[in-house]
């Protein structure tokens, strides 16, 4: 299947389009959109002034207590490989997010079969991440040699999180800790660790960044003078105006920061497209840079 032709038609009940086909030289990639999850919207910025925090959000048109924060995945075609990057949030764990967990059925929408998915790369092993994968009947349908690449360090860590710098709702980092327990226990023989950085496939290549999470990685695709970079975790769509601001979710934020606007910088330079899990879908554009901050530039839209 070519992921750049696959077709966008909408079923009758999903009247908002859920997967944008981009090509990048000779790799196909297909963001698709894992729903949203509503969440107070002091998980954006838990260091800023309040009411900094609240002139942003009204500048942007946002309500002031909670917001749907996107959840994307996206599928990359390199070779004869088909890839997944991060696998939604899967079932509900009781944490009212009715409206994610659409991953697998939009994956089927889009004409791929769970069992052509050769690997499998985590940004990182927050639930909203691997929890695709765990719902039931999912691991039945993928292939018996699937390889999940995910940093060794990530790994390390989730045996034994610290959630010390978090700033999450209640539930969260139990909910967190039960996913990612319950994954390594479900995959732990399929799971291929890395270091710094690895070749996944011809022109796709995962980076380790810490910061989010101390295994936070990141994925560039690369063809035929072409770059695209996902981000998972490291860049929010309030990062471009104040990457220092310190997302709930982030492990160890002051380091998130860092890589965030390390990152955001290289892609500013370069020139070359960015999307991210939690950017508004399909969260395509490039970063340009506006001082000592950033602005996000979104594509056009390619029908």
């Amino acid at each position: 299947m070519n992921l750049h032709n696959a077709s966008i038609a909408a079923k009758p009940e999903e009247l908002v389009p859920s997967r944008y086909a981009v090509r990048i030289g000779d790799i196909d990639v297909l963001v698709v959109s894992d729903g949203v999850l509503p969440l107070p919207t002091t998980m954006l910025a838990h260091n800023a002034d309040p009411g900094v925090r609240a002139a942003w959000l009204n500048e942007m048109f946002l309500p002031q207590d909670a917001f749907d924060w996107a959840l994307n995945a996206v599928i990359v075609r390199s070779g004869d490989k088909t890839i997944l990057i991060d696998a939604g949030l899967g079932s509900d764990p009781d944490l009212h997010l009715p409206r994610a967990g659409q991953l697998i059925k939009r994956l089927e929408a889009a004409g791929i079969d769970l069992s052509s998915v050769t690997d499998l790369v985590l940004t990182h092993m927050h639930m909203d991440h691997v929890g695709g994968l765990l719902v039931d009947g999912v691991k039945e349908r993928l292939r018996k040699d699937l390889q999940i690449h995910v940093a060794a360090a990530e790994v390390r860590f989730w045996e034994s999180p610290d959630f010390t710098h978090t700033n999450m709702p209640q539930g969260f980092p139990d909910a967190l800790r039960a996913a990612a327990k319950q994954f390594v226990k479900m995959y732990g023989s399929q799971i291929r660790k890395f270091d710094e950085h690895h070749e996944v496939a011809p022109g796709v290549v995962v980076r380790r960044t810490g910061g989010h999470t101390p295994g936070h990685s990141v994925v560039r695709v690369a063809s035929g003078g072409e770059a695209l970079t996902f981000a998972g975790d490291a860049v929010f769509a309030v990062g471009f105006d104040q990457p220092e601001w310190h997302n709930g979710f982030e492990h160890d934020p002051e380091e998130a920061a860092r890589v965030r606007i390390r990152l955001l910088r290289e892609l500013a330079e370069s020139g070359e497209l960015l999307v991210a899990t939690h950017m508004p879908f399909p969260s395509v554009g490039h970063v340009a840079a506006a001082g000592d901050a950033f602005r996000w530039v979104p594509v056009f839209w390619d029908y």
